[in-house]
């Protein structure tokens, strides 16, 4: 018996502590001249910045900046990314100085096709591609265009003011004037971009554009016209916003947030806050100068009423095209987008109908079209933030935002309605926080779905 209770000792000792002399010998790191070395590092840094300015997430970005150097033999590397700056530091050894570089990220603008074209990058310097023709490659793609010519754009960017039109249920006067209200505030905004004005006026622009719209329409609606009796001109105003709301990153700074870059995610939310501030001043400004002419109108604080579930249904289609192509993304890509804004708005008017509320219920149509974006992304060949991102562009509360802010603009002193504004924005951040949480659970779960389904599938054509 006492020859057991050492044996016995061991077992609970072994059960409690880890035994260090199990652990196998540290595996030595590979040798990577400094030249070398910084070429790799310059590499990943430039494919890095590219994807930042281009839409990627800055979860994304540091991956993608990792799995590069690795596939080169530089490893283990510190990687720091914040909203506008990308830094990487690389320490050789003990004996060799550290290789640290930073690099400036430019004022994002998506290109979704671009994206694409960077992630197959990644992936064939993973899989062997050599040093100098990845640089090679890298190059080209940089120099790539935007896809669409500005006409394009501009005309997408009047779809989407239509779509929201559509999804409020207006009529097809109120949809044509929402379509050239959008077209025109777009116009007016890439006239400034080219004069350099900052963005923040520019939507301060882009506002007055579309109210000066409103107010026309509604003088028109006061002569009598028949085609514009009993229109809703705040329609019009809500499609000028979500069309100026569209392309801000809510869901993204709330993306950053989840995954741990505070610094990326604090540096959105302001940018949002300064811009959509821009977007409040300009409406106001508008509705007030036109008050001062006697050709004003009032924009009551409530949301205005949806239409009938067709009609939504078309308007979150159209509006998940618009950005497709607003961001630059392919046939195939804008496709699977539409596809995908359908299922968005299908899960969430589903949840709606159950009872839910609209937080929850736009947080289960971003889980609903991620988890199936994610299935398909790979196996189309399509970026799945792309498809994600015009999918649940529908859900995000832009005119939720703009009324809560609205309220603390117009409450003056009135206690009341600044805690009606303030439980108004707290109500738009539920939502963006409840798509952005949606969206990435569905990518989580989706991730090892997708691998598994590839995985029998090449098990299969082995077989065969």
């Amino acid at each position: 018996m006492e020859q057991q209770r050492p044996g016995l000792l061991a077992r609970l000792v072994g059960a409690i502590r880890t035994d260090a002399s199990s652990r196998p010998a540290t595996e030595l790191l590979q040798t990577v001249d400094a030249i070398r070395a910084t070429r790799v590092i310059d590499l990943a840094m430039r494919i890095a910045e590219s994807l930042m300015t281009v839409g990627a997430s800055a979860n994304d970005v540091a991956l993608a900046t990792n799995r590069v150097a690795a596939a080169y033999g530089i490893r283990p590397l510190h990687t720091d990314v914040t909203y506008n700056s990308i830094g990487v530091s690389y320490h050789r050894g003990d004996d060799d100085d550290p290789i640290t570089l930073l690099r400036v990220v430019r004022a994002p603008y998506p290109d979704h096709a671009k994206l694409q074209r960077l992630q197959a990058l990644v992936a064939d310097i993973e899989a062997g591609l050599e040093l100098e023709a990845a640089r090679a490659r890298f190059h080209a793609v940089r120099r790539t265009p935007f896809l669409y010519r500005p006409i394009v754009v501009v005309l997408a960017q009047g779809l989407l003011g239509a779509g929201v039109g559509v999804y409020f249920g207006a009529g097809w006067a109120v949809v044509l004037i929402a379509f050239l209200a959008s077209v025109a505030a777009a116009v007016a905004q890439r006239g400034m971009a080219r004069l350099r004005v900052p963005f923040f006026f520019s939507q301060i622009a882009g506002a007055l554009v579309v109210t000066g719209f409103a107010v026309a329409a509604n003088q028109l609606s006061d002569l009598g016209i028949p085609w514009l009796e009993g229109m809703r001109p705040s329609i019009i105003v809500a499609a000028g916003i979500v069309l100026m709301l569209a392309g801000l990153t809510v869901v993204g700074a709330a993306q950053d947030a989840i995954d741990g870059f505070a610094l990326t995610a604090g540096g959105r939310i302001l940018d949002i806050v300064l811009l959509t501030l821009g977007v409040v001043l300009g409406i106001v400004g508008g509705l007030s100068m036109a008050s001062s002419l006697g050709i004003g109108f009032m924009v009551t604080s409530a949301a205005p009423p949806v239409g009938a579930l067709p009609l939504q249904a078309v308007g979150a289609i159209a509006i998940a095209v618009s950005v497709a192509v607003m961001n630059g993304a392919g046939l195939r890509t804008t496709i699977v987008s539409a596809v995908l804004g359908g299922i968005a708005w299908g899960g969430f008017s589903l949840a709606g109908l159950a009872g839910l509320e609209v937080a929850v219920a736009s947080g289960i149509g971003a889980l609903v079209a991620s988890f199936i974006g994610i299935l398909v992304a790979h196996r189309l060949h399509v970026p799945s933030i792309a498809v994600t991102t015009a999918a649940i562009v529908p859900l995000v509360p832009g005119y939720a935002v703009f009324r809560g802010l609205l309220e603390l603009v117009e409450a003056g002193e009135s206690a009341a309605s600044l805690v009606v504004g303030a439980a108004t924005l707290v109500g738009a951040g539920a939502i963006g926080i409840a798509l952005a949480s949606g969206a990435s659970l569905g990518l989580f779960l989706g991730a090892p779905v997708r691998d598994t389904v590839e995985s029998v599938v090449r098990g299969r054509g082995r077989a065969r």
